[in-house]
This record gives C-alpha cells, sequence and structure tokens, in this order.
C-alpha cells in the first residue's frame, strides 16, 4: 500500500493551479483579468499556469471579444473537474 502523497497530481497540486481549477469548478467561464485578480498573479505567471493546465487537458483557453475589446476566458474541462476531485480526495486522505 502506498503513502497517499503519491495520489497527488504534480500539475494540479502547485497552489495557484489548483486555486484556479477550485476557482473555474464555481463558474461555466472565467474571464482571464478576473482570475489575475483573484489569485493575485501577474499576467506571465497566470498565462504560464494556464498554459501548464491546458497543456494536461485540464483547461481550455478562449480568446475573444467583448464589444471591441480583446478577452480570455478560461473553462475547466471534464478531465479537470476529474483531477481536481482526485486531488481533494487525496489530500483528504493524507490528512486522515
Amino acid at each position: 500500500m502506498s503513502h497517499p502523497v503519491q495520489a497527488l497530481d504534480e500539475v494540479v497540486h502547485q497552489r495557484n493551479r489548483l486555486g484556479i481549477l477550485v476557482v473555474l469548478r464555481e463558474a461555466r467561464r472565467v474571464e482571464f483579468r478576473f482570475l489575475r485578480a483573484t489569485l493575485d498573479l501577474t499576467d506571465g505567471n497566470l498565462s504560464r499556469h494556464l498554459q501548464v493546465l491546458e497543456e494536461a487537458g485540464y483547461v481550455m483557453v478562449e480568446k475573444g471579444y467583448e464589444g471591441r475589446r480583446p478577452r480570455t476566458w478560461v473553462r475547466i474541462t471534464a478531465s479537470g473537474r476529474r483531477a481536481l476531485a482526485a486531488e481533494l480526495d487525496a489530500l483528504r486522505e493524507l490528512l486522515r
């Protein structure tokens, strides 16, 4: 039997990426600026974390316009929801 720490997902477990997934779980989609402000990250830092999550298939990044202003929206994928749920289960098990 392995230790519960082995169940932690390196992609999800990083605190900012965990925060991103938790915020995204609560909404259909979230605007980049909202994530940046909520998590107190720089544009570059948030972009890099989103890139890692997108490469893992945990989020989708969508670019478009709201009126004439360019916007970036982010949404969690089904895989991202499963990964977040598994991470939370692993953390609960670790605390037991």
